[in-house]
């Protein structure tokens, strides 16, 4: 049934229900990392550099990896909207074995990061304690991808409170566990980064209990585990087929983002470790655009499903709505209140607090410069998906982030001798680009092709 007539305010309210809950799930997640941070900063700024370095490489695999999961959103949300049980289980079950099976084969990167560390030009000390860290954290990365395509599952068929919850718990198990074994307290061995390795290794699997039992019990008529052994190659290589450029798109911002990591860490373990702040600060209000990229992603899938264009329009200007006006706030915040922010990260007592305070708000406000173009280009991204269009945006990111940001980080930061300012301009520079191009892509070409289509199914692109 088309829901063309629904107004912009009955959009907002649609958002916000679903968004809502996606959104703090998202906070969750990043507030896993906070925790991380804080809690290593107060410990010694040597190993939250460390922790900063062989974060950025965990990420990149992970959320390389996270391209198959987010496949399962866009599909099983049309054929939700189709009423297709059995081709949203066929979905959800291969994108499991994908996931898996990234996962396993990217084990050895974790288990050898030493060499890898020292090869991108990290010190000694952050090469050997980074690798410390992923040698025991790195096995999150299987239940991790496993969690991620569950919570695509759920996020599709709107079930996002029950993500949201299961995100806290997470985030509270880590915030106690950290406090354990980082510190010793409560009877645990004081372990610093290992102990940050530990609890993170924990909360993955606390998540992976809680998402796997809640689909089981909420979802039975499902039956997602069933038979999960048997392999199913034609829905394999539809998932496929749409996971490997979301995977990739992935990696090109996450690449950029730890390639602009690991150029700080060049600069020295200082400017690595207010890098490090920085980032987690962008990371929150990141996560309120990504949750809204989410959720334009589950709409424009389930309007996709229903052959609804006008439906996907008005909710599309009504989340890139959103996403300026969240980036707006964030703006003002990250201007007029740095200091307080960053001092959130570190004990005053450390003896390089105020080298990191001092470049640290600086970092803040290139942070706040890059807020409205890295909103735009997820939400862009998120609308792309939902309507299956993976491959084009993907070489338009890669181009963006890749030709344009990473150039011209490393000639600002290095060439012209900006340092840190110059690296977090090339990072603005490469979202800008993104940005535009994928608005671009949506508006301009494939709501076209909708319409020329009679809003049926998309064109693949090649």
């Amino acid at each position: 049934m088309a829901l063309s007539h629904m107004s912009y305010s009955g959009h907002a309210r649609a958002v916000m229900v679903l968004g809502l809950p996606l959104v703090g799930g998202h906070l969750g997640q990043v507030a896993i990392g906070i925790t991380d941070t804080v809690m290593l900063g107060r410990y010694g700024v040597e190993e939250l550099a460390a922790m900063t370095a062989a974060g950025s490489l965990f990420f990149v695999l992970f959320l390389m990896g996270s391209g198959f999961a987010w496949a399962v959103m866009p599909m099983v949300a049309s054929y939700a909207a189709e009423e297709d049980e059995v081709n949203l289980r066929r979905a959800t079950r291969m994108g499991l074995w994908l996931s898996m099976a990234f996962a396993v084969a990217v084990m050895p990167i974790m288990i050898w990061s030493e060499a890898i560390l020292l090869g991108l030009g990290q010190t000694d000390q952050v090469a050997r304690d980074g690798a410390a860290y992923l040698q025991i954290a790195g096995w999150g990365i299987i239940p991790a991808l496993i969690v991620m395509t569950f919570k695509s599952y759920l996020a599709a068929l709107e079930r996002t409170q029950i993500v949201l919850w299961i995100t806290l718990v997470a985030a509270l198990t880590n915030g106690l566990a950290n406090y354990a074994f980082i510190f010793g307290n409560w009877g645990a061995p004081e372990m610093g980064i290992a102990g940050a390795a530990v609890a993170s290794l924990v909360t993955q699997f606390v998540s992976l209990v809680g998402v796997v039992v809640y689909a089981l019990w909420a979802l039975p008529e499902h039956g997602i585990l069933e038979r999960l052994w048997r392999p199913d190659f034609e829905m394999l290589g539809r998932v496929f087929h749409l996971g490997w450029p979301i995977g990739l798109t992935s990696l090109s911002e996450v690449g950029l983002f730890a390639a602009s990591a690991f150029m700080m860490g060049w600069l020295g373990t200082v400017p690595l470790a207010a890098h490090g702040i920085a980032l987690q600060l962008a990371s929150i209000t990141f996560m309120v655009h990504m949750g809204l990229g989410n959720v334009a992603t589950i709409r424009a899938g389930n309007a996709y499903g229903r052959h609804d264009l006008e439906h996907m329009k008005r909710g599309a200007r009504m989340v890139l709505g959103m996403s300026v006006a969240m980036a707006l706030a964030t703006i003002v915040l990250f201007v007029t209140l740095p200091e307080q922010l960053i001092s959130i990260f570190i004990d005053a007592g450390q003896e390089a607090r105020d080298e990191v305070v001092a470049i640290g708000v600086v970092l803040m406000a290139l942070a706040a410069l890059f807020q409205l173009v890295d909103g735009a280009q997820v939400v862009a991204l998120g609308l792309l998906r939902g309507v299956q269009d993976a491959k084009v945006p993907m070489v338009l990111a890669a181009v963006s982030y890749w030709v344009v940001g990473m150039p011209v980080s490393y000639v600002l930061g290095f060439v012209v001798g900006w340092e840190g300012v110059g690296v977090w301009l090339g990072l603005t520079l490469g979202l800008a680009c993104a940005g535009v191009a994928l608005i671009i892509r949506f508006w301009w070409v494939m709501v076209p092709r909708l319409a020329d289509d009679g809003g049926a199914d998309v064109v693949p692109a090649s």
